[in-house]
């Protein structure tokens, strides 16, 4: 951990500001994709983390309030990347919008193209007091009592064909 460059996030699976891959759509709401999770790799946290929070947030939905396809937590400090497989030993996650659990990824409205972002939050606590079954909105609140540095990747999806 160093205190000389900056904390960033990248993906050796996905290039930034760049559209994603069919296979990284959702499977469902009309997408046909494979929901697959692209690996995220950070470096550079800053001295003082003990832990990390990566989400995944849909910029234009809309709702009015964006939407959350993804919100882990508890990622231990020792560990800096996240792959398509499962969760880093210790983790948890927290309700997408989709209402459970889980990754999820992007499906925008027909026709609409939509930005997506990676979060990885490097916290000052190895765990987060996150309530059971909390939203992605109550889960950041929490995340964001304990960052001391956030980096970001963003993605493209769509525009998508009828």
């Amino acid at each position: 951990m160093s205190d000389n460059t900056a904390f960033a996030v990248t993906s050796p699976t996905l290039t930034e500001n760049t559209n994603i891959s069919e296979s990284q759509y959702l499977n469902s709401f009309g997408c046909t994709g494979e929901n697959e999770r692209p690996v995220l790799q950070w470096c550079n946290a800053p001295k003082g983390t003990k832990s990390f929070a990566v989400t995944f947030y849909d910029e234009d939905a809309p709702t009015g309030s964006g939407f959350w396809h993804w919100v882990c937590y508890d990622i231990p400090g020792d560990v800096n990347e996240v792959t398509s497989g499962p969760n880093p030993k210790g983790s948890k996650e927290a309700n997408s919008d989709f209402g459970e659990p889980g990754y999820f990824g992007p499906c925008p409205p027909i026709g609409r193209k939509h930005r997506y972002t990676y979060y990885v939050h490097a916290l000052d606590a190895n765990t987060i007091d996150v309530p059971e079954n909390a939203t992605g909105a109550l889960a950041g609140f929490f995340i964001h009592q304990h960052t001391l540095a956030k980096a970001s990747f963003s993605v493209i999806a769509g525009p998508r064909a009828e």
